[in-house]
């Protein structure tokens, strides 16, 4: 599977041992350059709806803008600090915002619906990451595993504030409490930074059910196999937190830069 600019990718998604359904969605178009994975909450019903409506609103914003520039006419304030392609993601995720509240107002059942969303738009020489929640996007380079986004989470903020260690996050209680979300409320703030991929890149974006329980170390050791396809890389991920126990959803999406 392969798209401009020598991206290479691979997605796979599981239910984990613990649920019965999967709350996680996620998109891949290679077409526009686009990839996104979201973890829905709220509930059997309505995580699923949450973290599809905001993948598809995300997806149709960004294929509707292709090849737009800052004199379009945007849904919200251009920011001419950021690049077009910054901008477009987080209208994009602004649109999903409010695409989530349309459907919690059609349904009561929906009510406390939110999902996490993280994406990387690719253009001709770097990319655009866009973020909300505690899904991750983690770059690996040259063997070392980066973390390139912060966590929305209550424990992620006592890592950064040094109360807490990372290993004592992972088994907090409050561990699942995310500070911000795409839950249908106020236009959210959306994290926008540009990256400039090299080859040999690869990018990693997934559901917290990976790295809720799967160490840093393994992720990178695993991600960085050279004897394995990306498919067998994401299999080997989604194996690792399931041999942990599984307690969540998972869903691992594998891009490369090509060294050619």
């Amino acid at each position: 599977m392969t798209a401009p600019n020598s991206l290479v990718w691979a997605v796979v998604s599981d239910p984990g041992l613990r649920r019965t359904s999967n709350e996680d969605s996620y998109s891949v178009r290679p077409d526009v350059n686009l990839f996104v994975v979201a973890d829905g909450m709220g509930g059997h019903v309505a995580g699923e709806v949450a973290s599809r409506v905001a993948v598809e609103a995300i997806e149709a914003f960004i294929q509707e803008t292709a090849g737009a520039d800052k004199n379009r006419t945007w849904p919200f304030p251009f920011d001419p600090t950021l690049s077009v392609e910054a901008n477009r993601l987080r209208a994009a995720f602004r649109l999903a915002n409010r695409r989530i509240a349309s459907a919690i107002a059609d349904s009561q059942e929906l009510r406390g619906m939110a999902t996490t969303a993280s994406s990387i738009l690719f253009g001709g020489t770097h990319a655009c990451v866009g973020h909300v929640g505690d899904s991750r996007v983690y770059l690996l380079r040259d063997g070392e595993l980066h973390q390139i986004t912060h966590d929305h989470s209550w424990v992620e903020e006592q890592v950064r504030a040094g109360t807490m260690t990372a290993s004592a996050a992972r088994q907090h209680p409050w561990r699942n409490v995310v500070t911000r979300a795409l839950a249908g409320g106020e236009d959210p703030e959306v994290d926008v930074f540009e990256v400039s991929p090299v080859p040999g890149d690869r990018y990693l974006l997934c559901s917290d059910g990976l790295f809720g329980v799967v160490g840093d170390d393994l992720i990178a050791g695993i991600l960085g196999r050279k004897d394995a396809t990306l498919e067998e890389i994401c299999r080997a991920l989604i194996d690792a937190a399931n041999d942990r126990g599984g307690p969540d959803n998972i869903t691992t999406l594998v891009l490369a830069i090509d060294a050619g």
